[in-house]
């Protein structure tokens, strides 16, 4: 079997977006996590569900964490993080201290019982010298992730970067460039929607 390049899974994840998660509507506007409203509509759990596409996002997520350097840890907000994070763990492989971890939109009040993590943050426990890098399934305008980032730094976490399946561009790279934190798109939706 051979291996897939970085750039023949990117170009090959484009086309699997654009016909699995890709929904657009002339008549009526989808309304977004984030408030707004779109003709322009992206679900990523099917992509993120799809086995050739969780080995071509694992290609593409190894591939930049290795630009990144050094990390610790990788995960962030559920829903959409939680496929991803477990793609990243499994490209790993074993033997990898490469951890993973999952921030709850609400808290819930049991928190990290065997982790030593603070309410919210669930999975491998985390410490405050730990890189992070934030996963994301769609960024629209970052303020999703960027909560989680502030969580995760109160924590004493270093976040090094968000890794988003699809960047909406709609913002979202700006307010983490306010925020200093590198937002590493694996695609764009202008590559995606004609």
């Amino acid at each position: 079997m051979t291996s897939t390049t970085v750039e023949q899974a990117r170009e090959r994840l484009i086309e699997r977006i654009r016909d699995l998660a890709y929904l657009y509507s002339e008549k009526e506007d989808f309304t977004l996590a984030s408030g707004r409203k779109s003709k322009h509509f992206f679900d990523m759990k099917p992509v993120m569900m799809d086995p050739e596409c969780a080995h071509l996002l694992g290609v593409l997520i190894h591939h930049q964490i290795e630009k990144i350097g050094q990390v610790d840890a990788v995960g962030g907000l559920e829903l959409g993080a939680v496929p991803l994070t477990g793609i990243a763990i499994a490209k790993a492989g074993r033997g990898s201290p490469l951890k993973g971890f999952i921030v709850r939109k609400e808290p819930k009040g049991r928190g990290g019982r065997k982790t030593g993590n603070p309410p919210g943050i669930e999975g491998s426990s985390l410490e405050s010298s730990h890189r992070i890098v934030l996963l994301e399934d769609v960024t629209t305008t970052g303020g999703s992730a960027l909560k989680a980032a502030k969580r995760l730094m109160e924590m004493g976490c270093d976040v090094a970067s968000c890794i988003t399946i699809l960047d909406r561009q709609e913002g979202g790279l700006e307010a983490f460039q306010e925020a200093g934190i590198p937002l590493i798109p694996l695609t764009l939706k202008s590559e995606i929607a004609s």
